[in-house]
């Protein structure tokens, strides 16, 4: 996959920072969004709507909440090392939501198997309370290929 961005003057390491930045927001955005879907469909009610502020809040603690377990199940089993280099990369970001998802860009970028955790966190997180019962499951590929 040819890096997207195309400032080619920077480094590779800061390109790299980058596509693993937007391959970890776009992740989260995912299952957020779908969570939220999920507890307005289990609800009866209407999809969430860009333009609506109680949407976008309900988004943003999503978020929020999502980061927050991610970043107290993923860096277990890491050595003291390891901990210092992730916990230095999520110290500069003012914002908690920013230092968040620093703090799971260098974990992605150090653990080999971060992404079959954030897998399987996301599955957790999405059969929460909110979440249809498996007789309604409508994930992305069943709605793709009509198994609703």
């Amino acid at each position: 996959m040819p890096f997207r961005h195309p400032d080619r003057s920077q480094g590779l390491a800061t390109r790299i920072e980058l596509e693993v930045r937007e391959r970890v927001e776009e992740a989260v955005d995912y299952v957020c969004l779908e969570a939220l879907v999920r507890a307005r469909r289990a609800r009866g009610l209407p999809p969430p709507a860009a333009d609506d502020r109680a949407d976008r809040r309900a988004y943003g603690a999503n978020v929020l909440a999502f980061l927050q377990l991610l970043r107290q199940e993923i860096p277990t089993g890491l050595s003291p090392e390891e901990r210092r280099k992730v916990a230095s990369a999520a110290a500069a970001p003012t914002d908690d939501e920013a230092r968040l998802v620093a703090l799971q860009v260098a974990l992605a970028r150090l653990l080999p198997d971060y992404w079959q955790r954030f897998e399987a966190i996301s599955a957790r997180y999405l059969a929460g309370p909110d979440a249809p019962s498996r007789g309604e499951g409508s994930g992305l590929l069943a709605r793709l290929f009509g198994r609703r």
